[in-house]
């Protein structure tokens, strides 16, 4: 079963997710601040990219489905995962440098970003499937799978850091520009680290890799028969919806809560707690997971982050606007989410040998696509939603003034200080009654979405450490 996972492997594999996910969180997380703040659209044109990206991610999500079918229908000397991993990167790099260069106006811009946004889709897909597929297929051992994904998760976050924490810094008052420099390290950094891990990384021979070819209506079979899989699947979409949220509205709550000019410095900061949050929760996780159950970890961490967004809810109206308190504050939810995200991570692998043990075969590439389908579709959805909190609190509006202040500042009709000093001028203008309609939906759709996962898991999911343990022995007894 390959239990043991050779240094080497160990570390070429999760050194690899830096670069991936820094590049993924550069569009995921940006690409929204991107339009709206460096294009001059009408609510329209806004309203139909939103609308597309929601397509896009929604047919994505399907992708993840129809591209695990062709990993696992694939089987090259170099490896079954290894082939997709650098074709995927280096596809998605390309498209990432496009996506931020070429700049058309007007109903031009919103045709060209709608195909290239399902362009970066699809070729991402091609390199998160196999990444992710690979991951279960190293081992199956529980405490070395909690080391892997523990290991891998503290270079998720070191990626995710530095493109979150850099981002904010050094786009206002010249937004254009910066971005397309961002964007062009970042592709870089992609195919970097997955040479890395294309390089470095034995793959495990399993017993599934034999000539069996799995179509698509026997990939649906495979997920529809695991009813474990659609219970923490269903779980994981509503979890990955809550947590993306705050986050992706994030630069707008500072934007209009401190001003445009002051806001890089104070986003980076509470990046930092973001980095913070979820690199100790990395680290706290096997020891948490070996002292108490996923059940306890869960729950403890749903009360801390009810708790935590609630405070969040009266920041700046029932206690006071002060920085530390609002760092501090993030840093909590960073860390329960990252270990609720942990957790539920692990219960979707397990649910990979709770098929093998019931039907006698294992498809890691299918079952593992459950958790980028859900992360796409939550992506979706959380687009949706962020766009219409920003249509309807009237906040893209007053965003499309300081558009245009970028803009001139990209041609080079106007400086940066003039720019922010402007962009100041319009955030003023803006009513309280705003400011919290953005507030209100950053709070209750996640608290709601998350909520409803843990429920979903605490009635439905099965597959205790105790179960997981005895799945796992009878599987290694029929191999002998």
């Amino acid at each position: 079963m390959g239990n043991s996972i050779d240094k080497k492997t160990k570390w070429c594999y999760c050194v690899g997710a830096t670069g991936r996910d820094a590049a993924y969180v550069l569009v995921s997380m940006f690409v929204l601040t991107y339009v709206q703040y460096t294009m001059k659209l009408t609510v329209a044109q806004f309203s139909v990219i939103s609308a597309a990206m929601v397509v896009c991610m929604v047919w994505d999500a399907v992708n993840d489905l129809l591209m695990s079918t062709i990993i696992e229908n694939c089987h090259f000397k170099s490896g079954k995962f290894r082939p997709f991993i650098i074709v995927g990167a280096i596809l998605n790099a390309i498209v990432i440098i496009a996506m931020f260069t070429i700049r058309p106006t007007g109903w031009a811009f919103v045709f060209f970003f709608s195909f290239i946004y399902l362009m970066w889709g699809m070729t991402y897909t091609i390199n998160d499937i196999a990444y992710w597929g690979m991951l279960p297929s190293l081992s199956s051992d529980p405490k070395e799978r909690d080391s892997l994904v523990t290991l891998m998760g503290i270079f998720i976050c070191v990626g995710q850091f530095l493109v979150a924490g850099l981002v904010p810094i050094v786009i206002a008052g010249n937004a254009v520009m910066a971005f397309r420099v961002v964007a062009l390290i970042v592709a870089l950094g992609f195919v970097a680290f997955q040479t890395l891990t294309f390089l470095g990384v034995t793959e495990t021979k399993r017993h599934d890799d034999n000539n069996n070819k799995v179509g698509l209506k026997s990939m649906a079979g495979i997920l529809a028969r695991n009813d474990q899989l659609i219970t923490v699947g269903i779980a994981y979409i509503l979890f990955c919806v809550g947590q993306q949220l705050l986050f992706l509205l994030a630069l707008n709550f500072f934007y209009f809560q401190f001003g445009y000019s002051e806001s890089g410095n104070l986003v980076t900061i509470f990046t930092v707690m973001y980095g913070l949050g979820t690199m100790l929760a990395q680290f706290a996780y096997p020891i948490l997971s070996a002292r108490f159950t996923r059940n306890k970890i869960i729950t403890c961490t749903l009360i801390c982050l009810v708790i935590g967004y609630l405070i969040f809810l009266g920041y700046g109206y029932i206690i006071p606007a002060n920085i530390i308190l609002l760092n501090i504050l993030g840093f909590v939810i960073f860390f329960a989410q990252a270990l609720y995200n942990l957790a539920v991570i692990v219960m979707v692998n397990n649910t990979i040998e709770y098929d093998e043990y019931k039907y006698g075969e294992r498809h890691d590439s299918i079952i593992s696509a459950i958790r980028s389908f859900a992360v796409k579709l939550s992506n979706a959805l959380n687009q949706a939603a962020a766009s219409l909190i920003l249509i309807v609190s009237g906040i893209y509006a007053v965003s499309q003034n300081i558009s245009a202040l970028e803009m001139e500042v990209g041609a080079g009709t106007i400086d940066r200080q003039t720019a922010l000093a402007q962009a100041d001028s319009f955030i003023a203008t803006v009513q309280p009654s705003q400011t919290l309609t953005l507030r209100v939906g950053m709070v209750f759709v996640p608290l709601i979405m998350m909520t409803l996962a843990y429920l979903i898991l605490r009635a439905r999911y099965k597959i205790d450490e105790k179960e997981y343990d005895r799945i796992v022995a009878e599987i290694a007894k029929r191999q002998l």
